[in-house]
């Protein structure tokens, strides 16, 4: 069977590491997988082309896409996948209106957000582009059940068309390793702070601003502290210039674009994530899977990972006050019960969102479409 998947672009994000991981694994359960990226891919090539799955870029970096989408339909009719699954929202559009000039057997899109906001004024665009092309696709998939009910709530999508599949954790790359903590703490010197971690683009969703304005009252209770972000984007300078204006820079790391996020995870004493939207963000997922405790804004799909009290807290999104409270509440638990706190998340990553479960939920989504098509084009065939 030939399954294509084309996402909007390939960067450092929680939706194009979860493409990554299941069509490694489509890969290696005897798929034949193809990879379409629109945008010119910065990340992910080298690992997807190892494992066997060939990457094309449409090379599309306008706004207004040119003619060269039709390089989309070009691609499909000289390779005539079974399965088209398209990732997020440009990529879902696109795709949708390929389908107007050649055939795809079956189509899925999945959504990784559950507010699908780019630019300004773009929301209501959005949601109104996917309202307009829900009549092409096969099966809108939604990451996270709040996203699910908010695309039918908004009737971005029609009830019956719309399946919950979330994303899945690596759990056997994600996981806690002492050896990994003893030296990547030794290697930044940071043995002996208590370490926070957060992970994410430095852009609006993630809202940074409120989470250092929260870590500046943590370290006025609490100096023994350090606050490390991994990531890049266009806000960097802006939060730079904010962490000095706050008198927090000396505390708070920025690490840049990393490799080694597990190893990361497992230096870090809990995870922390100001998100003022999301989905369901992986990220959470791995923090938890690495057996960390976390502090997390209750937006998107956040509750869906973090079960309040028991592997973390939830706080509500935009308050400051309310982040700071819990990061402190967390950091003054007695460390066998923030220990206990992430063993209980790393057994809620296993038993929930395992990769193996996760893929074992697509492939039967593909091949209940698949078999419905062959069962409609027969019953058209014995008609005439």
């Amino acid at each position: 069977m030939k399954c294509l998947h084309v996402i909007t672009g390939l960067t450092y994000g929680g939706g194009e590491a979860q493409l990554v991981r299941i069509t490694t694994q489509l890969k290696l359960r005897g798929w034949d997988v193809r990879v379409v990226s629109i945008t010119p891919p910065k990340a992910y090539i080298d690992e997807l082309e190892s494992a066997g799955i060939p990457v094309t870029t449409l090379n599309i970096t306008q706004k207004i896409p040119s003619t060269k989408f039709l390089k989309l339909a070009q691609l499909i009719r000289s390779w005539q996948p079974d399965v088209v699954h398209s990732h997020m929202v440009h990529a879902n559009i696109l795709t949708r209106l390929t389908r107007l000039v050649t055939e795809i057997p079956v189509l899925i899109c999945t959504a990784q957000n559950i507010i699908e906001k780019g630019q300004r004024g773009s929301l209501k665009l959005r949601e109104l582009s996917y309202r307009i092309t829900d009549p092409l696709c096969d099966i809108t998939t939604q990451v996270s059940k709040a996203g699910l009910k908010r695309y039918i709530d908004i009737k971005a999508v029609s009830p019956h068309k719309i399946r919950y599949i979330p994303n899945a954790v690596d759990t056997t790359k994600f996981r806690p390793d002492k050896t990994y903590r003893i030296n990547l703490r030794k290697e930044l010197e940071l043995d002996n702070y208590f370490l926070w971690l957060s992970v994410g683009r430095l852009v609006e969703a993630k809202d940074y601003p409120s989470l250092f304005h929260a870590f500046q009252k943590v370290l006025r209770k609490n100096r023994n502290t350090r606050l490390m972000i991994a990531g890049d984007g266009p806000l960097y300078s802006t939060l730079r210039n904010l962490a000095i204006k706050l008198e927090i820079d000396q505390y708070v790391l920025f690490m840049g674009i990393r490799d080694d996020i597990p190893r990361l995870m497992n230096a870090a004493d809990a995870f922390v994530m100001s998100s003022e939207w999301e989905g369901m963000p992986l990220v959470l997922q791995e923090a938890a899977s690495c057996a960390l405790p976390i502090v997390a804004t209750d937006v998107g799909g956040n509750s869906e990972v973090v079960i309040d009290e028991e592997t973390g807290f939830l706080v509500p999104p935009k308050n400051p006050e309310a982040l700071a409270q819990a990061m402190l509440k967390l950091m003054n638990l007695p460390i066998q019960q923030r220990i206990a706190m992430g063993i209980k998340g790393r057994n809620y990553m296993e038993n929930v969102y395992s990769l193996d479960q996760i893929v074992n939920q697509w492939e039967s989504l593909y091949f209940e479409l698949i078999n419905k098509k062959q069962k409609k084009h027969k019953a058209n065939t014995t008609k005439y």
